[in-house]
C-alpha cells in the first residue's frame, strides 16, 4: 500500500507530540500539561442558542464567505475594540484556524516561494506552507531577550524568494506578547522588502502584559497583512471549527473561490454559535482570562521553587515555556523522564523548533490543584532537586 501514497507523506509521520502522548497513556494517573485545548466548556448560554438557531432552520450552506451576521460580528469587534475599521467583504469565515492557515499559504504562495518562521512556532506552520508547495525558512528568538524577533535575524533571512512572515502574538508556545516595538520592527522589514505579514490571531483574549495590537492596524500595513482568527481559544470552542480570514478583499475573493473545491463554507450550526459568542464577549471573556492568568502565576511561582528549572513570567496565551537547560538534558530526554518518573506530560520545546531546545511547553488546561499536585511530584524527581543535574 504504501507505493499509493504520495511521497511528499511517506515515511516516519510521528511527532514529539504524539509520540509522547502515546507513552503516557500507559499509566492511570497522568496530569496532562500537553494538550492546547482549553478544558472549559463552551458557555452553555452560546450553546443553547446555536441550537435554537439550528431548530429554527440554521442546518443550510451558509454564503460561500460565511454567515453575513457573524461577518458584520467579526468586523464590528475590530472596530470596537481595536478602532480598525474594514469593511466586511475583507472577511471570510472558515473551518478553524487551521484551515485559515493552509486557505492563506494555498492562495497566497507560488511554487517554491519562501515564508519566514519565527522560532519557536505553533508546529503546523511548516507544513502548512509546505502543502502550498512553499519553503518555510526558521528565523531563530532567544531567552536572552524574551523571545522577541530582532530586526538582524530577520534580515539575514531575507532572501528574493521571501513571499511572506508569520507572526503569532500572544505565542503558542511560549506565551510571549510581543512588544509594541518587535511589531513595528516587523512591519518596518515587511515594507522594505514587499512581504505580506500573516497575523496568527488566536490568543487575543489572552493577553496579561502588553495589550493587544492587530498587526493590520499598524501603519501601511492594512494592505499587507493577513489576519487568521479563531474562536477556538478565546470562546472555548475548539470543537466547533470555526475561524476567520481578514484580508484585502481581493485577496479574500481569490481565497473564497480556491475553498470551493475544499469545504465551500464553514459549518452553519458552528458559525451561529461563534456568532452568539461573539455578541457576548465582554461578558463571557474577561473571567476566563482571570482563571487562566491565575493558573499560569500558580505554576510560575511553582517553577522558581525548583532547581534545574526556570521559565519566563506569565505575559499571554495560555502556557508555560519552561527552561530545564540547567539540568543537562535535552528537552526530549527531560520530557521523556518526567513522563517516566512524574507521569506527566508535556511536550518537548524541539517539537516547535531549534530554538525551543532546553525548554518544555506546559499547558495550563488542568485546575490549580491539579498544578500543585504536579510540581508536587516534579519537586521530588532528582533533576529538579538540589542534588546535581543530569543524573
Amino acid at each position: 500500500m504504501a507505493r499509493f501514497i504520495s511521497s511528499r507523506y511517506q515515511g516516519d509521520s510521528s511527532t514529539q507530540m504524539s509520540v509522547f502522548a502515546d507513552r503516557a497513556r500507559e499509566f492511570d494517573d497522568v496530569i496532562n500539561f500537553s494538550l492546547g485545548d482549553p478544558d472549559l466548556t463552551t458557555n452553555e448560554g452560546v450553546i443553547d442558542a446555536a441550537a435554537a438557531d439550528a431548530k429554527a432552520g440554521h442546518t443550510h450552506y451558509t454564503s460561500s464567505l460565511g454567515d453575513p451576521e457573524l461577518r458584520e460580528a467579526i468586523v464590528e469587534m475590530y472596530c470596537t475594540d481595536h478602532a480598525l475599521k474594514r469593511p466586511v467583504d475583507d472577511v471570510m469565515v472558515t473551518t478553524s484556524g487551521c484551515h485559515a492557515m493552509w486557505l492563506v499559504m494555498e492562495t497566497l504562495l507560488d511554487d517554491g516561494d519562501e515564508v519566514l518562521v519565527i522560532e519557536p512556532y505553533f508546529t503546523p506552520y511548516p507544513h502548512q506552507v509546505r502543502l502550498a508547495r512553499g519553503v518555510p525558512v526558521f528565523v531563530p528568538t532567544r531567552k536572552e531577550n524574551g523571545f522577541q524577533v530582532t530586526r538582524e535575524d530577520l534580515e539575514a533571512a531575507v532572501t528574493p524568494r521571501t513571499r511572506a512572515l508569520i507572526v503569532n502574538t500572544p505565542c503558542n508556545p511560549t506565551g510571549v506578547s510581543w512588544s509594541r516595538a518587535a511589531l513595528e520592527t516587523v512591519a518596518e522589514v515587511a515594507k522594505e522588502h514587499d512581504l505580506v505579514v500573516i497575523a496568527d490571531d488566536i490568543y487575543t483574549s489572552f493577553t496579561y502584559t502588553e495589550p493587544f495590537v492587530p498587526f493590520a492596524s499598524l501603519p501601511g500595513m492594512g494592505e499587507r497583512t493577513i489576519t487568521v482568527g479563531s474562536f477556538s481559544k478565546d470562546f472555548m470552542m475548539t470543537g466547533w471549527r470555526v475561524g476567520w480570514i481578514m484580508a484585502p478583499a481581493e485577496f479574500v475573493s481569490t481565497a473564497r473561490d480556491v475553498n470551493e473545491s475544499n469545504v465551500f463554507t464553514a459549518p452553519s450550526v458552528s458559525q451561529r454559535a461563534a456568532l452568539h459568542a461573539l455578541e457576548r464577549r465582554h461578558e463571557l471573556q474577561p473571567p476566563v482570562k482571570e482563571l487562566y492568568r491565575r493558573r499560569l502565576e500558580r505554576a510560575y511561582e511553582r517553577v522558581r521553587a525548583l532547581a534545574n528549572m526556570d521559565a519566563l513570567a506569565p505575559q499571554g496565551a495560555i502556557y508555560l515555556w519552561a527552561d530545564i537547560r540547567a539540568t543537562g538534558l535535552t528537552s526530549v530526554e527531560c520530557a521523556a523522564r518526567i513522563v517516566e518518573e512524574a507521569h506527566i506530560l508535556t511536550i518537548p520545546g524541539t517539537a516547535f523548533g531549534e530554538s525551543g531546545e532546553g525548554f518544555l511547553r506546559l499547558a495550563v488546561t488542568v485546575g490549580e490543584q491539579r498544578i500543585d499536585e504536579a510540581f508536587d511530584r516534579l519537586a521530588r524527581m532528582s533533576i529538579f532537586s538540589d542534588s546535581a543535574a543530569g543524573e
